[in-house]
């Protein structure tokens, strides 16, 4: 069956989604590497062929029309479909023999990677997978070098060399053991109350530890309390009252869950971080790199996706990133998955 002639580009359709997941027609054109005169034009052009209304302009922003909410959702879910029939062509192309090498954060090491991976094992059951946990210049240097097939860090890279490409957000969250004197407290704490914290913090390097710099400005002062090297030595020294820690979300859910940690609610400042993608430009991504980035990407799409003609979260309450169906295995005899040691992230 031919499509219908006014039947809208794939990519404009992908448009239109990033202004309803973003809530803006210029963070969206910035995200597909277009000015926003050209993306306005190519929402025009797609309003003309449909004959309606998608958004209705104003100084403040872009909001959705009835027409625009009805058309996102089901928008999405050919831009789902044309996602996953791009992976099954890389599985076709190439059944995935070979290795894949990934340097990651600790924070996406631990707690999103390992889920990828599983993913991706479902599609490509005999690709050899070696993932290590590294700081984020150490994952920065080796996608440049070509040490690693990608990489994930919590901080955009400056190299020329590097392809970069977001596949999702994380949050920073303060917490405390129960028995600190912020557990309770109704009003926010101010950046300053914050900065003068006894905290307790990743090492220099780190991601997490540079996104709180850039929050607190000429607040910050270059020295923690106690320093460690790992999320988990954070956590435990935090919940014997050792003082505040600042961590991904993400590896705090479950103990705040438990209640063996609080977490403190703070105004004033933006502890939040894009995930980056980062890959050397010099080098084709093979098959499994390929499939991995897509589930990644496409999985955090689907964990911040907004109700049609709003916003949501970056990450679900609790740090839980909802998981994607894939496609049955290929019956190919399964290799291991190896986790490498490396300093962390």
């Amino acid at each position: 069956m031919a499509l219908h002639p006014a039947a809208p580009q794939l990519a404009d359709l992908d448009l239109l989604l990033s202004v309803n997941r973003l809530g803006s027609l210029g963070k969206a054109a910035k995200e597909h590497g277009v000015s926003q005169p050209a993306a306005s034009v190519r929402i025009r052009a797609m309003e003309r062929r449909l004959g309606l209304r998608l958004l209705e302009r104003s100084p403040s922003g872009s909001q959705f029309t009835p027409a625009g909410i009805a058309l996102a959702k089901w928008a999405q879910s050919a831009v789902d479909a044309v996602s996953q029939l791009m992976e099954c062509s890389a599985i076709l192309t190439d059944r995935g023999s070979g290795s894949l090498r990934i340097s990651a954060c600790l924070t996406t090491a631990e707690y999103l990677v390992p889920r990828w991976v599983t993913g991706l094992r479902a599609q490509l059951s005999d690709v050899s997978v070696c993932v290590q946990a590294n700081d984020a210049r150490t994952v920065l240097e080796n996608a440049r070098s070509g040490k690693i097939d990608l990489g994930f860090v919590g901080i955009r890279g400056r190299h020329p060399d590097l392809h970069q490409r977001v596949v999702g957000h994380d949050e920073l969250v303060v917490v405390v053991s129960p028995d600190h004197p912020w557990a309770h407290r109704q009003v926010p704490l101010s950046p300053a109350e914050l900065a003068v914290g006894r905290l307790v913090l990743r090492e220099q390097g780190s991601g997490t530890r540079q996104v709180l710099r850039q929050g607190l400005g000429e607040l910050w002062r270059d020295s923690a309390y106690i320093e460690f090297p790992s999320t988990t030595a954070i956590k435990e020294a935090v919940a014997e009252g050792a003082g505040a820690g600042v961590l991904s979300r993400l590896a705090t859910a479950r103990e705040i869950d438990e209640g063996r940690l609080v977490r403190v609610p703070v105004a004033g400042i933006k502890l939040t971080r894009r995930l980056w993608a980062v890959w050397d430009k010099r080098s084709e991504l093979g098959a499994p790199a390929r499939a991995l980035l897509e589930l990644a990407a496409r999985e955090q799409r689907a964990a911040a996706r907004p109700g049609p003609g709003g916003h949501s979260d970056p990450v679900p309450s609790g740090g839980k990133v909802v998981p994607m169906p894939m496609p049955m295995p290929m019956p190919i005899p399964p290799r291991p998955i190896a986790m490498a040691a490396g300093s962390e992230f």
